[in-house]
């Protein structure tokens, strides 16, 4: 009998959760149950991808530019990389103005709903902490972000998650340096990364052993944390203003896949689909990056020195979901307040979110700290904030879902472009967690 396939298995478990989910918003206690006993499961899994997410990293991208020869190779992958997530980003930030434009969701919100959504959550303490970090960003100077990708002390960057950018910088640093003192001195260095990056893929294939089980228990725990019915029904048009666009991404990334690498689109959907799942269902590409990364380079076919590269930096300044929502959002919000907005206010939305999405990249809850930037760039007055963040924030959860989705296929998309660019782009080599299990158990 021929075995089911990962992301059918992961797709069950997500429709079970969902279904478990609303039995238990049935029950007597049974919000407290899942809470208490589901949702534990979820988030051991969550920590697990994210406590090999930066080993991973390391190992993977050090292997990579050792495995070069050639630092040329390396700024060619970089130059590339950066100018296509500019240009993915761009066209993500353009899709979202026009379709909010077009549709016009902020002008079906009733004052009624204006005033319950900014009384239940204009005190939000999480919008009160996200409006005091993008001021602190806003303050910032301009090259701020450049001086945080740079650590000053390695150990302290390798220990905290959400100091991605110090860790590629440092794994650059020490490949470049690795290559430059020649092959015989890096050799022992290299084959120890070698060894790491083995190791650290075949905790990925353990790992996802539990993924079916523990999209069940994330699912089932959003589903019962949810917010009041009444209002998700009322932002259901600029949600669906939102996902539209989304999707409309996906379709992009297909388009891209099938006339630049002369892939099959159908089939890079379905290799990917294990990590957009779990992007779904954890709302982190940083959680998600190491099993983006073993999708790609063993089921896609990108070269390591490629993906390892272009992956890292993508989960952490590639947010064209994130930056197509900001793009919705903004406007939504100045239609539903009664505020207008010039071309020129939304070439500035273009602009910011842009720049957003790379100088806020290591900042937690990003995207609506990326939003109140760009807010405040449009010229929303202060004390509006709290009550434009207030109209999207009962369903910003299930759109940081479908965001985080786009933002994972667009990382794997480039990946793909960089690597077809470069000649790096060959027939996959998949590998399963029990390849040398019978020569030690």
């Amino acid at each position: 009998m021929k075995k089911l396939a990962l992301h059918w298995k992961i797709l069950i478990g997500m429709l079970l959760g969902l279904v478990f989910g609303f039995i238990m918003l049935q029950i007597d206690g049974g919000r407290a149950f899942t809470e208490d006993w589901i949702k534990p499961i979820g988030s051991i899994f969550v920590k697990l991808l994210k406590l090999i997410a930066i080993p991973l990293i390391l190992a993977s991208l050090i292997k990579g530019i050792s495995d070069l020869k050639d630092i040329s190779k390396f700024k060619n992958i970089g130059l590339k990389t950066i100018g296509i997530y500019i240009l993915t980003t761009v066209i993500a930030i353009s899709i979202g103005l026009a379709l909010v434009n077009i549709m016009q969701p902020g002008d079906g919100v009733s004052d009624e709903t204006i005033a319950k959504l900014t009384e239940t959550y204009s005190e939000n303490s999480s919008v009160k902490a996200k409006i005091a970090e993008a001021s602190k960003q806003k303050d910032s100077g301009p090259l701020q972000f450049l001086e945080d990708m740079v650590p000053d002390n390695a150990f302290n960057a390798l220990s905290n998650n959400k100091l991605m950018l110090q860790v590629i910088f440092f794994a650059i640093f020490l490949g470049i340096s690795m290559l430059l003192i020649g092959e015989k001195s890096a050799e022992p260095l290299k084959k120890l990364f070698d060894s790491l990056n083995d190791v650290v893929l075949k905790m990925v294939d353990l790992i996802m052993l539990s993924a079916p089980v523990a999209v069940f228990a994330l699912l089932a725990n959003v589903v019962v944390s949810s917010d009041d019915p009444d209002i998700l029904y009322a932002l259901l048009k600029y949600a669906g203003v939102v996902v539209f666009g989304l999707a409309l991404m996906i379709v992009f990334y297909s388009v891209l896949v099938g006339t630049v690498t002369k892939k099959n689109p159908f089939w890079f959907l379905k290799e990917i689909s294990p990590a957009q799942l779990l992007a779904f269902s954890t709302s982190s590409s940083a959680a998600t990056l190491p099993v983006t990364m073993e999708r790609v380079e063993e089921h896609i076919g990108v070269d390591k020195e490629v993906s390892s590269f272009v992956l890292p930096v993508g989960a952490t300044i590639n947010m064209d979901g994130t930056s197509l929502y900001q793009a919705v959002a903004a406007v939504f919000i100045f239609q539903a307040l009664g505020l207008d907005l010039t071309f020129a206010d939304q070439i500035t939305i273009v602009l910011t979110a842009l720049l957003a999405s790379i100088g806020s990249a290591a900042v937690p809850g990003a995207g609506m700290v990326m939003l109140v930037i760009v807010l405040e760039s449009v010229g929303l007055p202060p004390e509006l904030l709290p009550i434009g963040l207030a109209l999207i924030f009962a369903v910003d959860r299930p759109l940081d879902m479908c965001r985080t989705v786009v933002n994972v296929t667009g990382d794997a998309t480039v990946s793909m472009i960089v690597a077809k660019s470069v000649g790096k782009l060959h027939d996959p080599k998949p590998k399963d967690w029990d390849d040398n299990y019978d020569a030690v158990k």
